[in-house]
């Protein structure tokens, strides 16, 4: 199978693709919460960092019980992101950049205020009746079984109404739709085409391994231990039954179909859990499934080590039936990346080598709001968490509310220049030296290093889209060759926390087109990267 990047291959293949948290972005109206308007008024700021697409996390109609992945209405945006006249406008103003935007979609769960459920709830003859997972309680009162939610506790909670037991994955304010359903199929479809002919050009599907659990309701078995800290019951199970039901991929075979009828769109699943990497492999089959998927192999991760990075890639072979890899060091649900994995390394040092790294990687790559301006993770007070799952799990948390702290437009402005109001998660005092103004004026800053390093992933089909090859170095160097069409660059990394000597074959004809940190005649310092390109003129 060829890897080419050629005039016909799709715009995503390769895309770096830029993540917003809309509550966190920018606040245009002065009520401490981002908004649509606030991001479209920093769209020429996302645009000149060379990305090709936005996603949005969530802005739909919303209790926000898990800040808007909790949907109440699939079609409308929350009064306090805007109006769809305010996406609307978004969207033209992303288009007359360039840039693409892709929204979040939900389809495991809904809010437990979405007229669906309300209904649903109200009696078990309806016409929603069964849009939902429900299931009577054993003899003895408990629930129908040993299925465990993820934010912690068992996955079911009683309803008097029809006195039954609702399953949800995550809060109870989540219930758990029936995608089973062909009704419910056809629900989430005309969802699609809304926002497809409102002019989005893609999709991220959240949680998707969710969305259908075993009709039969078996028991999960227990998990063997495996030396990990378990913080919640949900990590005691192997998840066989409450989620990854084999009928998914096949569902998701008509939202391709469904996708096929507009050009140029895109589709991208998340996939974590323990069998992530099959899950995703058989989301993206062939050419009538999503286009690619990412999972959490680096998200979660304490430590980035060549071997670990080696073994995640290499997973994803250019071979036909293999889709198409995404990755992210960051995202909306994990601590920043510099600050799980920097240590003891300068952590200027340590993004700059982290994004040129990102950047090299054979697949689409995600950056995180504030990741090109080496934000590290903000350490929240009980007293100011807003997110469930942390509070539920203090103080054994994924601390995602310190990774979703407003933006730092402006380093000398109370709030960042966020707001104008205080926010609705604290500012990082430590983000305001690193803050965009502060980093605009200085030519070495991360900001203008990522703009560097995204221009030459653009203007290289090899690193866009080329073969990886890997090549035998010391354990802390990773070495990799991207090749495309006769056109070769070399990667190289030094992960470690010492100096590593290695010299590839023909050390003499790679000329070095970009390098980060102390490299002298392939000697790497700790937190030093390069891309050199391979001279054929001999």
């Amino acid at each position: 199978m060829t890897d080419a990047l050629t005039d016909m291959a799709p715009w995503w293949r390769g895309a770096t693709i830029y993540q917003i948290y809309p509550r966190s972005f920018a606040d245009s109206n002065g009520d401490g919460i981002g908004d649509l308007a606030g991001i479209t008024a920093h769209l020429p700021y996302v645009a000149s960092l060379g990305v090709d697409a936005i996603w949005l996390s969530p802005f739909f109609k919303s209790p926000m019980r898990d800040f808007g992945y909790d949907v109440s209405d699939y079609c409308d945006v929350d009064p306090i992101f805007g109006t769809l006249a305010d996406f609307d406008a978004l969207i033209a103003r992303a288009h007359d950049l360039g840039l693409r935007i892709i929204v979040d979609q939900v389809w495991a769960h809904t809010s437990d205020e979405h007229p669906w459920f309300i209904e649903s709830r109200s009696s078990r003859q309806n016409d929603h009746a069964d849009w939902y997972v429900w299931a009577d309680a054993k003899p003895d009162g408990t629930p129908p079984n040993n299925w465990q939610s993820v934010f912690g506790g068992p996955a079911w909670t009683w309803d008097a109404r029809r006195g039954q037991y609702y399953m949800h994955n995550f809060l109870k304010e989540q219930p758990q739709i029936n995608l089973h359903n062909g009704k419910v199929q056809a629900a989430v479809l005309d969802i699609v085409r809304f926002w497809l002919d409102r002019g989005v050009d893609g999709f991220r599907i959240d949680a998707i391994n969710h969305s259908m659990p075993d009709p039969q309701l078996r028991d999960n078995p227990p998990a063997p231990e495996d030396g990990r800290i378990r913080t919640r019951p949900y990590d005691f199970q192997i998840k066989r039954y409450s989620q990854s039901h084999p009928d998914i991929p096949l569902f998701l075979e008509k939202v391709r179909s469904v996708f096929d009828e507009y050009p140029d769109r895109f589709t991208v699943a998340e996939v974590g859990g323990d069998d992530s990497d099959a899950e995703m492999k058989a989301f993206t089959q062939g050419d009538h499934r999503l286009n690619t998927a990412y999972g959490f192999d680096f998200l979660y991760a304490p430590k980035l080590t060549a071997p670990f990075l080696k073994d995640a890639l290499s997973r994803w072979p250019a071979e036909q039936g293999i889709g198409w890899p995404s990755w992210a060091f960051e995202n909306h649900d994990a601590p920043r990346a510099v600050s799980r994995w920097a240590g003891d390394i300068d952590a200027h040092a340590y993004c700059r080598m982290k994004m040129l790294l990102l950047a090299c990687l054979r697949g689409n790559i995600f950056l995180y709001y504030g990741e090109e301006l080496g934000l590290p993770q903000v350490d929240i007070a009980f007293e100011d968490l807003q997110d469930p799952e942390a509070i539920a799990n203090w103080p054994l948390t994924l601390s995602r509310d310190g990774a979703r702290t407003p933006m730092p437009w402006t380093g000398a402005a109370l709030w960042l220049g966020f707001s104008d109001a205080r926010p609705w998660l604290p500012v990082g005092e430590a983000h305001r030296p690193l803050a965009v103004d502060a980093q605009e004026a200085d030519p070495a800053s991360l900001l203008h290093w990522t703009r560097e390093v995204l221009a030459l992933r653009n203007a290289t089909p090899a690193l866009r889209s080329g073969t990886i090859t890997f090549l035998d170095t010391p354990d802390d160097l990773l070495a990799f060759e991207r090749t495309q069409d006769g056109q070769q660059r070399l990667c190289v990394f030094n992960l470690g926390t010492s100096p590593v000597a290695w010299r590839p074959a023909d050390a003499d004809r790679w000329q070095v087109e970009l390098s980060t940190g102390r490299i002298a005649d392939w000697n790497f310092a700790p937190a030093s990267g390069l891309v050199a390109a391979f001279d054929h003129s001999e």
